[in-house]
């Protein structure tokens, strides 16, 4: 299949919610990440261990990762529990006097 081909079909299976993606689920940071989209799952594993590698180097740790087929509408989901802590430890609003 020329890549051509493939790009416009992997537009049009995103379009429908069928396209596949990579989920990766981290521990620290709290944090739901999606990667693709990609023409099949096969695809997505390929590529794969290249986001975790990235994550990783950027100090990420507890990552689990699922291949699926979905249309996620962020592609970068913080826990906001996680995050309301980390604004009541330093709060930008009280470290100007």
């Amino acid at each position: 299949m020329s890549n051509v081909f493939r790009e416009i079909l992997t537009s049009f299976l995103e379009k429908i919610g069928r396209a596949a993606w990579i989920e990766i689920v981290t521990e620290h940071p709290q944090c739901t990440y999606y990667f693709g989209p990609f023409f099949d799952e096969a695809e997505a594993a390929a590529a794969q261990a290249g986001f975790v590698e990235d994550l990783e180097a950027e100090g990420a740790s507890g990552i689990a990762c699922v291949i699926k087929r979905c249309n996620p509408e962020s592609l970068t989901v913080y826990d906001d529990g996680a995050d309301y802590r980390i604004e009541r430890i330093h709060p930008a609003h009280q470290l100007s006097s």
